[in-house]
């Protein structure tokens, strides 16, 4: 089993010394874990999950901090300072993430957030990041079926709506005309895929495909007032992103599966709120 820079290996401790624990690093030798990253109780031929990178001195380091990024991922980070060679990111380890100039799309600036892909340079064998998304996403038609649940983070806004990279691998669309919340460059959330056009480009959406018909909306939401003690605090009145926040659908959506339920004398609407027709008004 060889290591991987920049990911999660499972290696066993070694050696314990005053200024940490050494791991099993195979044909890499022996890998410190530093006293402060060691586990309570931890001691010689237990196995632990860490993270290696390279330190300063380009030494091969572990830790039991969980990154913000591992390589082969995308993620949205800041710049934490500026040289002469490229740009630092913070990405929740002591040393930061180089970025070079080479590989940025416009010149960072610290403080801002930038989407970068983490990957090991072949040439220095060091972990960096670039900002040209496009070269690291794959270009094979992916094997998504209409309905399938996705992870995605935002990438960055169009003229048609929000693109996305799904699950560190595909490019992705969400249509404005089918956003019902605020979205920004960096979220991560749930996604569903529409379809994958014969092009390859995969088209997404934020609630499940069918799952705005009103009728299976109109259940859903009876549903959920009975499983809340019979009343809710959400009304037409509502705004859009409260409601999407909690059903994942539209307001109009919401405001037509109330009505259906009301003029079935299901429901009771209150200032404050929907009840259960059975349910003594507040």
């Amino acid at each position: 089993m060889s290591i991987e820079l920049g990911k999660f290996n499972t290696l066993e401790v070694v050696k314990q010394v005053d200024f940490g624990m050494y791991l099993d690093g195979e044909e890499e030798g022996e890998i410190l874990l530093p006293t402060r990253y060691v586990p309570e109780d931890c001691k010689v031929g237990d196995w632990l999950n860490v993270f290696l990178y390279l330190d300063i001195d380009e030494r091969l380091i572990a830790t039991t901090l969980t990154p913000l990024v591992q390589v082969g991922e995308f993620a949205c980070l800041e710049v934490a300072w500026v040289n002469e060679f490229g740009a630092f990111l913070n990405w929740g380890l002591m040393k930061d993430l180089f970025v070079p100039f080479s590989e940025q799309k416009m010149k960072m600036q610290v403080g801002n957030k930038y989407i970068v892909h983490a990957h090991l340079d072949e040439e220095s064998y060091r972990i960096v990041a670039s900002a040209k998304i496009d070269r690291y996403l794959s270009k094979e038609v992916a094997a998504y079926q209409p309905g399938d649940e996705v992870r995605i983070l935002i990438w960055q806004k169009t003229d048609l709506g929000f693109k996305a990279i799904i699950e560190n691998q595909y490019s992705g669309l969400l249509y404005d005309t089918e956003i019902f919340q605020p979205l920004r460059t960096g979220m991560t959330l749930k996604a569903f895929v529409k379809q994958v056009r014969e092009d390859g480009k995969i088209d997404l959406m934020l609630q499940k495909p069918g799952f705005e018909k009103i009728d299976d909306f109109a259940k859903t939401l009876l549903d959920y007032i009975k499983e809340h003690n019979g009343h809710i605090t959400l009304t037409d009145k509502s705004a859009a992103e409260d409601i999407y926040d909690t059903f994942y659908v539209s307001k109009k959506t919401f405001k037509k599966a109330v009505g259906d339920l009301y003029r079935k004398r299901l429901i009771v609407l209150h200032e404050d709120g929907i009840s259960l027709a059975t349910q003594k008004q507040k």
